[in-house]
């Protein structure tokens, strides 16, 4: 019966500081009822892609593409950092967000 109520609670396998997994903070940042700005976009992209690929594996993007370069350089600023640690950056700019456009 326990596992139901945490499971109802949303207290299932995750601590109850995060109450999401990456994975359902990104499914549900993704469906956001509002756009996030072009800059909170970035911060999600970054650490996205840091926690699923890991560091930047790419050539950096030409000075004209200024999208896939803001792209890029969201995402080669959050090198070095674990796939772990990005996966709990995001959930915490999820959180912060969430309320906001969810």
């Amino acid at each position: 019966m326990r596992g139901a109520w945490n499971h109802l609670l949303g207290l299932n396998h995750q601590s109850t500081s995060n109450m999401v997994s990456f994975e359902e903070a990104a499914e549900l940042a993704k469906n956001f009822a509002k756009k996030p700005s072009d800059s909170e976009f970035l911060e999600f992209y970054g650490l996205f892609k840091q926690a699923t690929v890991g560091d930047v594996n790419i050539e950096k993007p030409g000075v004209l593409d200024l999208k896939k370069k803001a792209m890029y350089e969201a995402w080669n600023s959050q090198k070095g950092l674990s796939k772990e640690a990005a996966k709990e950056a995001y959930i915490k700019v999820y959180q912060k967000y969430a309320p906001k456009y969810a």
